[in-house]
């Protein structure tokens, strides 16, 4: 229970109506949940507007409104506050009502477009690896030390990532390391949060039916940089061109690291191949057991990030060399029939034409590489046909299939895809709307030696179809079908 008055600091009040020395139970912004004497948030989404649902919050037992623009109907004995963002104040309630929790550990944030979920988990594990108690917010999952909870978003809302901060300050976690995606930052999910560090990947297509224009996508990464504190870092990716735009206003000190260009952090391939990467960081060899170029660039940055957090140099070589693989990510089986397949969260332009010619650059070319690949429903359309040009000019078969439809039709969503397609490129393609049969037709396709990509779920468990989640896990589904193939 804390007073109203001090869960609104550092929250820009414009009205007040009735007391702020209340207790409050809770904050809440979904109506459906406020009991007696929490205080209802009324945030404006994308879907809903929370101000139509505050005399429900109230007859449900709120005590505080908190809104943007004040009802008709005031309550006697109800506290209404107005305020300019919602989101905002929600940001610095959160934060307030759980004691300002990031302000007792170390916590860095990685945002770009691609390898945000690799980072942060590597640094949890690496960290993990040195002694640490360490905590994770990803799109995977959720860690505070060595409990593991589901995630739900890239980056959860304010009360739920400060809830989950409270519980790590109590397990004595000293380190976080969180995905920033552009929808949190932009929803204000981290405003009030105090980050040590933050680090940027890259930048490419994506999220533009959230964002409107690459300009704004690119900003609001920018403005989560603008905000770091002069006593954090932030590392950056120059081999991107917006990587210097990152830094230009930012008061945190300012690292940056590359493969192509002049660095703080620098690192030169020197072996590529399934088994793993021999690099040069920094003047030192190191083998990493992850795969590829995109990698490359991911071992740097956690490279980096470890020797700003602290940890010694050899210490760090050391524990890089141990680390796996992130489940989606690059993730491969080989059958008996030496048939590799790989699952990849690759469902972007950049991060599918990333893996198609990290696997290009290490097969043979005596092997057919046959990629299995969609896009997701309710998403940027203007992506599908990119992936559709990528997909089948750097593979030699591809087989087009559903993603996450959501509430799109999939025969619609891979018209699309297929619009991208060369024309002399369109022998190498096909056609199967039904996911898992696609994966079965891509195994009997294969030969000995060769490589199939199925890529865009990664991670994912499910399948999405008209707002309904079924068990869905590629990798499981190929090792099942090649596990067939070799009887």
């Amino acid at each position: 229970m804390k007073i109203l008055k001090d869960i609104l600091y550092r929250v820009p009040m414009e009205a007040v109506v009735g007391s702020t020395s209340v207790t409050i139970n809770a904050v809440e912004f979904d109506s459906r949940k406020v009991e007696l004497n929490d205080a209802f948030v009324a945030i404006r989404g994308t879907i809903s507007d929370g101000h139509e649902f505050i005399d429900k919050a109230v007859n449900q037992g709120a005590i505080a409104v908190i809104c943007e623009a004040m009802p008709e109907r005031i309550v006697n004995g109800v506290t209404y506050i107005q305020v300019e963002n919602s989101k905002k104040a929600l940001a610095f309630m959160a934060a307030n009502f759980y004691e300002n929790p990031s302000e007792n550990l170390k916590l860095v944030g990685v945002t770009g477009t691609n390898g945000k979920t690799t980072i942060a988990t590597l640094l949890y594990h690496l960290f993990t690896k040195a002694g640490f108690k360490v905590g994770l917010l990803s799109t995977v999952n959720i860690r505070i030390a060595d409990q593991v909870f589901p995630a739900t978003h890239t980056t959860p809302d304010s009360l739920m990532i400060n809830s989950y901060l409270k519980k790590m300050n109590e397990e004595g976690v000293e380190y976080c390391f969180m995905e920033v995606s552009s929808h949190g930052i932009a929803q204000e999910r981290t405003t009030a949060l105090k980050f040590a560090g933050g680090i940027f990947t890259n930048l490419s297509h994506d999220h533009l039916d959230y964002h409107n224009t690459f300009a704004e996508y690119r900003d609001v990464k920018k403005s989560f940089f603008d905000h770091l504190p002069a006593s954090a870092f932030a590392l950056v990716n120059v081999d991107d061109k917006n990587g210097a735009v990152m830094l230009q206003n930012t008061k945190a000190k300012k690292y940056t690291y590359a493969l192509k260009s002049y660095a703080d952090y620098s690192a030169q391939i020197l072996e590529n191949q399934f088994g793993g990467l021999l690099l040069k960081l920094n003047g030192n060899e190191v083998w990493s057991k992850l795969i590829g170029n995109f990698n490359a660039y991911n071992i740097v940055a956690i490279y980096a990030a470890a020797e700003l957090l602290g940890l010694e140099t050899q210490e760090s070589l050391r524990l890089i060399s141990e680390l796996n693989s992130v489940s989606g990510r690059f993730q491969y089986v080989v059958s008996k029939k030496k048939i590799t397949a790989i699952v990849d969260y690759a469902h972007t332009p950049d991060a599918l034409k990333n893996v198609l010619e990290t696997i290009n650059e290490i097969r043979t070319k005596n092997e057919e590489l046959i990629t299995v690949v969609g896009c997701g429903g309710d998403r940027d359309k203007t992506k599908r046909p990119i992936m559709g040009k990528i997909a089948a000019a750097l593979s030699t078969k591809v087989v087009f299939t559903s993603d996450n439809p959501r509430t799109e039709d999939p025969e619609m969503i891979l018209k699309d895809v297929e619009a991208g397609v060369e024309p002399q490129d369109f022998k190498k393609t096909m056609t199967v709307v039904n996911r898992m049969q696609a994966i079965k037709t891509a195994c009997q396709l294969a030969e000995d030696n060769d490589i199939i990509l199925i890529a865009g779920k990664g991670h994912e468990t499910y399948q999405e179809v008209n707002g309904k989640r079924s068990d869905f896990d590629d990798f499981k589904i190929v090792t099942d079908f090649l596990n067939q193939l070799d009887k």
